[in-house]
């Protein structure tokens, strides 16, 4: 029920060599001026209490991921406001570019992953989002990534 991005779609393996990157399992940066952090579009499934997830990468200011980085493990980081971003994960299952969608990133207690909550528009991803999908979407998506790999994408 559940999907993750490995990486955003704008790091390249001769990143991780580098000095100024980083890419851990929730945080990266690129060249010391790009800066993600990883979270989830949950997707309610309709019909059951079961919620799909996409594990995506999103882009945040510099200011933004410097004020995520600082409350990291911070109890009560949760009563932040969210932080404005931009989806830097192209999902493979939709018909139009998820990259560059806009975001709020809303942070969680400590331990547990961002939401990423989309800008409503007419975008598939945005429209599943918030209106949710059935078990035979989640069937077609687990067999179109299922055809495209692992399950997991860079």
């Amino acid at each position: 029920m559940n999907y993750t991005a490995a990486a955003p779609a704008v790091w390249e393996d001769a990143d991780a060599d580098a000095d100024d990157c980083l890419l851990s399992a929730d945080q990266c940066v690129i060249g010391a001026q790009h800066y993600f952090v990883k979270g989830l579009i949950e997707i309610p499934v309709i019909g059951c209490d079961a919620v799909f997830s996409w594990g995506v990468w999103v882009s945040l200011s510099r200011e933004s991921y410097s004020r995520v980085s600082d409350l990291w493990n911070r109890p009560g980081r949760e009563a932040e406001e969210p932080y404005f971003g931009w989806l830097t994960t192209d999902l493979p299952v939709y018909p139009t570019a998820t990259f560059n969608l806009k975001t709020l990133v809303h942070t969680r207690p400590v331990g547990e992953r961002f939401f990423v909550e989309l800008e409503p528009t007419e975008h598939p991803l945005a429209v599943e989002q918030h209106g949710g999908i059935n078990l035979s979407r989640v069937r077609e998506i687990a067999s179109t990534l299922s055809c495209a790999g692992d399950g997991e994408q860079r």
